[in-house]
């Protein structure tokens, strides 16, 4: 018998108990000091002896009633506390609660896993311990963010579940689950741009804009930075360096998609799609060690709200439309229908028609779908070079306009060397 089993199980329990409540009641100690509490509540030794109270409680009766009559008593006790805290202007039940906490200690290290008990003590002590960080992410969340985060709650773990997992209509090859599921893992993305640049990088640099709009959309950061670049004509490198990481921002996002909806097509395009990344990174390294004296330009915060149900449902449609459409020119035309189709879409919004791609049953091959995408991905890049130059007006954006055209150029011959 190794030294581990020849420990009693009752023993390990009774000592996690009362370590872990010696633990929290430590930390409660320094946060009664540190806040300047008039009325202390209790010490360590307190909460150690709750913590045994409700270990013994619930272990020496198995129909738990002593545990519940203990449970009660305490918060009856706790209770009076309370009210000699009202009378003082002192109205907090953060102790009460904490100590009703460490009181289920005891029953936790019986009934629950270990990693939900340390957890569970993990928890009690960050709260605890980071009272001003807690304090200052609750004065700068705003009320909105609350019922940003309930639609996406009400999206992904209310609607998706209702959804049947049946095909919409014969000439639309995809399930009902599967479009909703699209439209959360792209207002997924959008949510998450949409936090950090709200919270993290309020007042940031340019290439900052382009990485996060990027991972929103790298066409609107495009949009928004060439408007940005008419009055930027001395900061080339800065502009260039901004467009061409929102462009690799959507390579990352798009195979981060790809590979959640299909992962044989995400690892053939893994390596094209790494390739444009790598070379765009290089391209922005090149950029900047050319770069003149000049401080690089801050820019306004552009991603918006992501999260509206109007937003949603206009991507579920274009979903499905994309869908129809894709069908009905696969099975007229083929490969070769949906490359013309692929390049086409390119000029509009790249994601449904490749999240449709990969979601619905369509007569072709692997390989169409992957030529597809980069064709699609090929030619947005040259709608962004069009825009960019088209609303800078000025020579900041010549080096990533050059570098949109040639990833378009290189895309049209990668796709045809797949046909090939």
């Amino acid at each position: 018998m190794e030294f581990p089993d020849a420990i009693p199980p009752l023993l390990i329990e009774f000592a996690l108990t009362v370590a872990f409540s010696f633990v929290v009641g430590l930390e409660f100690r320094r946060y009664q000091r540190v806040n300047r509490y008039k009325f202390h509540f209790g010490s360590t030794r307190t909460f150690v002896l709750i913590g045994l109270l409700g270990f013994i409680l619930y272990t020496i009766d198995t129909r738990r009633v002593l545990f519940g009559v203990g449970l009660f008593l305490l918060g009856g006790m706790l209770l009076i506390y309370y009210w000699r805290l009202a009378s003082e202007e002192m109205l907090s039940l953060f102790s009460v609660l904490l100590a009703l906490l460490i009181y289920l200690t005891g029953p936790i290290v019986s009934i629950f896993p270990s990693w939900f008990l340390i957890l569970f003590i993990v928890l009690l002590i960050l709260i605890l311990g980071e009272k001003p960080l807690i304090h200052r992410i609750s004065d700068k969340l705003a009320s909105e963010e609350i019922v940003t985060l309930a639609k996406f709650l009400i999206i992904s773990g209310v609607i998706l579940p209702l959804l049947p997992d049946e095909p919409i209509a014969p000439a639309m090859p995809v399930t009902y689950d599967k479009v909703w599921l699209a439209v959360i893992i792209v207002s997924g993305f959008s949510y998450l741009s949409y936090l950090v640049n709200t919270y993290f990088f309020k007042s940031r640099s340019l290439m900052i804009t382009g990485i996060l709009s990027g991972l929103y959309s790298s066409t609107i950061a495009t949009v928004v930075i060439g408007r940005r670049a008419h009055h930027l004509a001395e900061a080339a490198p800065f502009v260039s360096s901004a467009l061409i990481m929102a462009t690799a921002m959507m390579y990352i996002r798009l195979l981060t998609i790809i590979f959640l909806f299909a992962p044989a097509t995400g690892q053939r395009l893994l390596a094209p799609f790494l390739a444009a990344i790598l070379l765009s990174i290089c391209t922005v390294i090149a950029l900047f060690r050319f770069r003149n004296d000049s401080s690089q330009p801050s820019d306004a915060g552009i991603i918006e709200h992501p999260l509206e149900l109007s937003t949603a449902i206009v991507f579920a449609v274009s979903f499905m439309m994309f869908t129809i459409i894709t069908q009905y020119v696969t099975s007229k035309y083929g490969d070769r229908g949906l490359n013309f189709l692929a390049i086409v879409v390119g000029f509009t919004d790249i994601d449904p028609f490749i999240l449709s791609l990969l979601s619905g049953k369509f007569t072709i091959s692997e390989s169409a779908i992957v030529s597809a995408v980069i064709l699609a991905s090929g030619s947005n890049n040259l709608l962004k070079a069009i825009y960019a130059v088209a609303f800078a007006r000025n020579r900041s954006v010549r080096a990533a306009a050059i570098w949109l055209v040639f990833l378009f150029v290189v895309s049209i011959l990668y796709a045809f060397k797949i046909n090939g």
